[in-house]
């Protein structure tokens, strides 16, 4: 990695509180809110085709996903990303089931080939969707057979530099192991709990969180998701470290919010686990 601290990338989104506009998955929609506001950051929601291209217009950077689609809500997802495309602002897609459906795939991929997305924000079995080699998948949640081990990594490695090369974009492929990537790079990150999963939103809360640092770290991009998913991990540990055996999911959303509140450049830096591959 560069010379680029985590921390700094942290501290830049405290600094300009990233104001971000999101078309986003309607049962997250309020988790999403809740994460940017906790990391530092500023949310809007809207997906009305008549009113994106003016938020996306005071807003500095736009999300896009994909988990809860209908026409409307497609229409505003073009006008807004050409809208964010025209002010170079960073569009953030998150193909939440690509592969479950054409519906779902389709617009994926539209999306993609049409607008200049900065960061892909995907479990591996979407990622693969959108590279056109998914075979099956599990609804919204990663197919077991696609899911990144230590046995597969470097296989998995590679498959983020190549989506990356091929879109244009950083892919952050999240999970287990995490990979984040460009067409040169990719690292592993091991951060994370597995409670994270017992949760319906951490990863469209993580997407939101990505968007607040694509916003505030433009020229650093990589090394900005590398954070934001150290990040969300990071916070993903404190939480259940909170839990007691009377605690269940519940109380585990709420105290994931909190880590994110209290989440410092130190702790990021010292809790990282990243390894270039």
């Amino acid at each position: 990695m560069k010379e680029f601290a985590l921390k700094t990338a942290l501290d830049n989104v405290r600094a300009t509180c990233p104001l971000v506009h999101n078309i986003t998955n309607y049962v997250t929609v309020n988790d999403c809110a809740n994460a940017l506001l906790a990391i530092g950051g500023s949310p809007i929601m809207s997906d009305e085709p008549k009113d994106v291209a003016d938020i996306t217009s005071i807003c500095g950077g736009l999300v896009l996903n994909i988990g809860t689609l209908n026409k409307r809500s497609i229409k505003g997802m073009h006008v807004a990303a050409s809208r964010a495309a025209e002010l170079s602002h960073p569009i953030v897609l998150d193909p939440v089931g690509a592969g479950a459906s054409t519906l779902r795939t389709q617009t994926a991929a539209e999306l993609l080939d049409k607008y200049p997305i900065a960061v892909i924000r995907a479990n591996m079995s979407e990622a693969k969707a959108l590279a056109g080699g998914a075979a099956t998948t599990r609804g919204v949640d990663v197919c077991p057979d696609d899911a990144v081990t230590e046995d597969n990594l470097a296989e998995s490695a590679a498959f983020a530099r190549s989506l990356a090369a091929q879109t244009g974009a950083v892919v952050a492929i999240t999970g287990a192991i995490d990979l984040i990537a460009n067409a040169e790079c990719a690292y592993a990150i091991r951060n994370g709990s597995p409670v994270m999963g017992k949760i319906t939103g951490a990863g469209c809360m993580l997407t939101c969180v990505c968007a607040a640092y694509a916003v505030a770290n433009k020229d650093s991009l990589l090394e900005a998701m590398v954070a934001a998913v150290v990040g969300m991990g990071l916070a993903g540990e404190m939480a259940a470290a909170r839990m007691t055996p009377q605690d269940g999911n519940g109380s585990f959303r709420t105290y994931l919010l909190d880590a994110l509140y209290n989440l410092n450049g130190d702790t990021l830096e010292a809790g990282a686990k990243v390894e270039e591959l």
